[in-house]
């Protein structure tokens, strides 16, 4: 078993090696109930000391290639990844919005052109990776469509079998992704949670790995390399501040997580500020920061990637908001809308809702006139606006087909 990593519990500080523990901490998931965020999840850590020794600032990131990451990486080799290049996704930088030039640097960092056009990639490949590693031919998870498609897309390249276990109202383009790539699907009378729920009691029953978003710890680890990516693409820097979408709470403790590791080696020696943005009508992340006295209240938003009732890694994500000083907003569903429009017509960059939500919380960052001169932003794009057409059907107006003559085109255009 290769030691070069091993776990802590968030919430009680156990410390398992590797080969003792695969999903929360055993010590705090006996006391967990389906009313509340779940205790014990697990933060995967390594040697920093003998990393720091093998690598100089200059060296370790140089590249974006998956090997400049192995060390900080819980599997020992990037074969093990198999051949869909996931991440290395492009940052774009901005400096007109709607015609007018920004005063600040805007960056859009676009995972939707990960090999199933998400960012859950990131997580799917590494524990499809470790599966490998290990012997392990079947995955599941839960998923409202993008952890689903992902984790299908990735299983199908390495010849591994998935099953995914999703709510009734999952998007048809994400059911259709996932069965075109052979998983097996698993509709579920009920929202995101009973799916998560559902889908750990099978993977107990039959013995799948369960790649669940914090309840297995290498999702965020997965997750973090867009933090290396971020610092290798900035040549070796940190922006200001970054806007990301949040649900369960992962991929945000994911981009917290890979900065946290380069503080670690001294590479950086501060974090940047991260902005987390919720929909107005699924802020249960939010709404609870500030209490110890959970409460949940009941999701509804067009935004389903981020739609959830009990946000899976949520003390983690508190824990990092309040330590390192971070921000958040919500955005409502017409905002969400709007700046996804936005986004459209001004950068070629067509995102779903989840997505948009944070091009959303930029924008009314904006707004408010919190941008500081020079600053450099980042927005995280999460996802492709194709896999979710009805959520802007609303803003689609398709003319009715006209004559083929000149004179109807001008008419068309012009009257």
């Amino acid at each position: 078993m290769n030691q070069k990593y091993y776990f802590k519990c968030t919430d009680c500080g156990k410390i398992y090696q590797n080969n003792e523990v695969s999903y929360l901490c055993s010590a705090c998931e006996t006391a967990n109930d389906d009313k509340h965020p779940p205790r014990g999840v697990l933060k995967t850590l390594y040697h920093y000391d003998e990393i720091r020794e093998k690598y100089g600032r200059n060296v370790l990131f140089k590249s974006l290639s998956d090997s400049a990451f192995i060390d900080l990486l819980p599997v020992q080799s990037i074969d093990s990844m198999g051949y869909l290049r996931v991440g290395q996704t492009p940052l774009y930088a901005i400096n007109k919005l709607d015609g007018d030039s920004l005063d600040f640097t805007l960056y859009l960092k676009d995972d939707a052109q990960n090999p199933t056009a998400s960012f859950k990639d990131r997580a799917s490949v590494l524990v499809s990776a470790f599966a490998k590693e290990n012997n392990i031919d079947t995955i599941a998870a839960a998923s409202t469509g993008n952890a689903g498609s992902s984790l299908a897309g990735i299983c199908a390249s390495q010849q591994q079998k998935a099953i995914i276990f999703v709510p009734a109202t999952a998007p048809l383009a994400k059911l259709t992704q996932i069965l075109m790539y052979g998983a097996v699907i698993i509709p579920v009378d009920g929202n995101y949670d009973a799916a998560f729920d559902l889908s750990i009691k099978a993977s107990k029953h039959f013995g799948w790995y369960n790649r669940n978003t914090a309840y297995n710890p290498l999702t965020i680890e997965g997750k973090k390399t867009v933090s290396f990516e971020l610092f290798a693409q900035l040549q070796q820097g940190i922006p200001d501040r970054i806007f990301v979408p949040v649900g369960d709470g992962v991929i945000i403790s994911g981009v917290y997580k890979g900065f946290e590791d380069l503080l670690q080696l001294g590479i950086i020696d501060k974090m940047p500020v991260i902005v987390a943005i919720q929909a107005e009508g699924s802020k249960n992340v939010i709404e609870n920061l500030s209490t110890d006295n959970w409460k949940t209240i009941p999701s509804t938003t067009i935004a389903d990637s981020i739609s959830v009732d009990i946000p899976r890694n949520f003390y983690m994500t508190k824990d990092y908001l309040l330590k390192y000083k971070g921000e958040w907003l919500t955005v409502t569903d017409d905002e969400i809308i709007d700046s996804s429009a936005i986004l459209s017509k001004n950068t070629g960059i067509f995102s779903e809702p989840a997505s948009c939500a944070a091009f959303a919380g930029m924008l009314k960052y904006k707004k408010l006139n919190k941008f500081e001169k020079l600053s450099k932003n980042v927005v995280l794009l999460t996802g492709s606006g194709l896999k979710d057409l009805k959520a802007v059907s609303s803003l689609i107006k398709i003319p009715a087909a006209i004559p083929a003559t000149i004179e109807a085109v001008i008419k068309l255009l012009y009257t």
